[in-house]
């Protein structure tokens, strides 16, 4: 996720210095094919820039925040893109006066098309977080929400590609399963899926009035829809959002 921030702001010609610091020193290679300098000591990285990406996984916090134990904070501004992770449990280890930017982006990222939202402790400056806000647009959506729906956010963005992914995967499966080439099915659902979503940003139209356009009565669609509303498929996707939300509770500090 770090690479995908770092390259997408280099190609779309962001106005800024990049610098990485990984414990993986493997890594360095690729950042440096983008023009991003390298830190070989996490005190390098900090002296070095003005705002600092958290980029690591929430078990790994722990760990971090002890190698900075009593690095001055200052004027900088971190922006974590950990899950659960909250403002208040960072501000606790960086000091009261830290300024966090807490993220929850997803891997489409990789393609320029993210979903990102964004929040922030209070000593982040209306024109800090535009500037964050301005670093995720480069890469796709960014909103701006309240900490307390943070975590079932995740949801919402950060885990519902996957969701998506396994959506197309049963589509094929059931393509394949009725003598349909997979490959064929596959170019075909996958173009269905963008141009549905195109027809829901573009039409102003509500996904219910889009389903019904789509709906005939007696007809084929509503046979498929019959189906999925007899197996519970929409309080299925509620049920996944609520263990999701609790995962990241769990997870969270």
């Amino acid at each position: 996720m770090a690479y995908a921030i770092a390259s997408g702001l280099v190609e779309k010609n962001f106005p800024c210095r990049l610098f990485h610091f990984d414990r993986d020193s493997a890594k360095y290679v690729r950042f440096e094919s983008i023009g991003s300098s390298s830190c070989w000591k996490l005190e390098e990285l900090l002296e070095a820039c003005d705002t600092v990406f958290f980029a690591v996984k929430p078990q790994n916090f722990d760990e971090l925040l002890a190698q900075m134990n009593g690095f001055p904070t200052g004027e900088k501004l971190f922006v974590s893109i950990a899950a659960g992770i909250s403002t208040g449990y960072l501000a606790a280890s960086l000091g009261r006066g830290a300024k966090i930017v807490r993220a929850m982006p997803n891997t489409p990222l990789l393609v320029s098309m993210g979903a990102t939202a964004l929040c922030a402790n209070e000593q982040v400056t209306p024109q800090e977080l535009c500037y964050v806000q301005q670093i995720f647009s480069q890469l796709g959506v960014c909103e701006i929400i309240e900490e307390e729906l943070m975590n079932a956010i995740i949801a919402v963005n950060g885990s519902s590609p996957a969701v998506v992914y396994l959506f197309v995967k049963a589509f094929v499966d059931g393509a394949k399963e009725q003598g349909i080439d997979e490959q064929l099915a596959f170019r075909l659902f996958c173009q269905s899926v963008l141009g549905s979503v195109e027809m829901l940003q573009s039409t102003g139209k509500s996904p219910e009035e889009l389903i019904r356009m789509v709906t005939s009565p007696g007809g084929t669609t509503l046979a498929i829809l019959d189906s999925l509303e007899q197996s519970h498929f929409s309080e299925a996707i509620a049920d996944s959002m609520r263990a999701c939300t609790r995962r990241a509770q769990e997870i969270g500090k």
